[in-house]
């Protein structure tokens, strides 16, 4: 297996499009789609998504729930409720917590590769900086156990986002490599 450093992948691009094991909506607690990358999830994946997330119902907030893809070229969509659809907006522990559960169920099904948005930094307005800061931390700890996944890809809509990830992320590279990263 590729060492951790080489695991964490940033990019620009559109998530739908990501041939990977599972990718990750920005989802509300109540899990429907609607806006920015829920959207663009449904209008690419279709109906049957949307119809399996009515059958879950709603999940608490910072949890996750997997479904089915539709059209979507990867196998699953995982939600990570870090956001009420009521108005609860995204907090640093709803953040980490869904991301944490995104990544445990990509484990418990035996995945092998993940692919995140900046989730809560849309619709929700959760900084940028920080959601790098706890999303790529909970990648590393999680990658830092026993999981199957190989690779977690960062996929993000805009380049100031990916600078935004890119840069956080080779700070904690330097960190890894000096044995001084914390989550």
């Amino acid at each position: 297996m590729k060492p951790l450093t080489e695991r964490i992948l940033i990019q620009q691009g559109d998530i739908t499009e990501m041939d990977v094991d599972a990718i990750v909506n920005a989802a509300n607690n109540d899990l429907i789609l609607g806006a920015g990358v829920a959207g663009a999830i449904y209008r690419k994946g279709g109906d049957t998504i949307q119809q399996e997330c009515n059958e879950i119902g709603s999940i608490p907030l910072g949890y996750a729930a997997i479904t089915g893809a539709g059209k979507l070229k990867t196998r699953y969509v995982i939600h990570a409720a870090s956001m009420g659809l009521d108005g609860v907006r995204t907090t640093a522990k709803s953040l980490r917590m869904s991301t944490a559960h995104s990544l445990r169920i990509a484990a418990e099904r035996k995945l092998q590769s993940i692919a995140f948005p900046a989730v809560g930094t849309g619709v929700s307005g959760f900084p940028l900086d920080e959601c790098a800061q706890i999303m790529l931390s909970e990648a590393i700890e999680h990658l830092k156990g026993e999981t199957s996944l190989e690779s977690v890809y960062f996929v993000l809509f805009d380049a100031r986002a990916r600078d935004v990830f890119q840069s956080t992320w080779d700070k904690l590279r330097r960190e890894l490599s000096t044995g001084a990263a914390s989550a």
